[in-house]
């Protein structure tokens, strides 16, 4: 089955061009004009891949972003814009979207970046042998996509899940940021290295009691990062 992609872009000329590319390169494709449009197809049709323009008619992008994860759906989200301040991807991060793209971009890029989206699907973590993991006060629930912490449940967008679940399948080892890039973002270190830190810094302030003192994800000075054994 071909994968589905929303499509949320108010300009027509860019919105006919990005459907016509993407049903070219095999993706099934629905779009909307508009953010609140685009909110509802999201939150009622099952979508593989959300791509989103920050600046729309009605909601914002960030809005329909932010309201897609208050819903608990975890499909990806790639952010368009073209804005090209390291704030507002910050932001976007943060309420849950997964990879940020500026106008004007190249279609190749585009391309490639959708594709390494799409593979959060084939990531699995190397520890199969529980779906169930506690780790201090938090519990995931890789099967269900669920987290919680104290009981109380933790909205994760799905790029934090896919990082979670890479830590889960190599809890204690530590690994650098060009592995998490390689295996969880399908990127070369090189080029997008912050991407890795801004969603740690994510996960920590969701997870942690006290994100500036972790002790669930650990900082290994030099190295990288890795998910506490204890």
């Amino acid at each position: 089955m071909n994968k589905r992609i929303l499509l949320v872009e108010d300009e027509q000329s860019l919105r006919m061009t990005l459907t016509d590319r993407l049903r070219s390169e095999g993706y099934e494709v629905d779009s909307a004009p508009d953010g609140d449009c685009g909110l509802k197809k999201a939150i009622k049709e099952p979508f593989d891949l959300v791509i989103l323009d920050v600046m729309l008619p009605g909601k914002s992008g960030l809005e329909v972003c932010r309201e897609i994860r208050a819903a608990g759906i975890t499909v990806p989200v790639l952010m368009l814009t073209a804005r090209n301040q390291t704030v507002d991807k910050v932001v976007g991060f943060k309420i849950g979207g997964d990879d940020y793209v500026s106008k004007p971009f190249d279609t190749l890029e585009l391309m490639a970046r959708i594709e390494a989206l799409m593979r959060r699907s084939r990531i699995s973590p190397r520890d199969t042998s529980s779906n169930i993991h506690t780790i201090g006060e938090v519990r995931i629930d890789l099967r269900g996509t669920v987290v919680t912490r104290r009981g109380e449940p933790v909205q994760l967008s799905a790029r934090e899940f896919q990082l979670l679940r890479y830590f889960v399948g190599n809890r204690g080892k530590t690994l650098s940021r060009a592995e998490i890039l390689k295996e969880v973002w399908g990127y070369r270190a090189e080029i997008f290295t912050r991407t890795v830190d801004v969603h740690i810094a994510s996960l920590r302030q969701k997870l942690e009691s006290d994100a500036k003192q972790p002790s669930l994800i650990l900082t290994v000075l030099g190295l990288g990062y890795k998910l506490s054994s204890d």
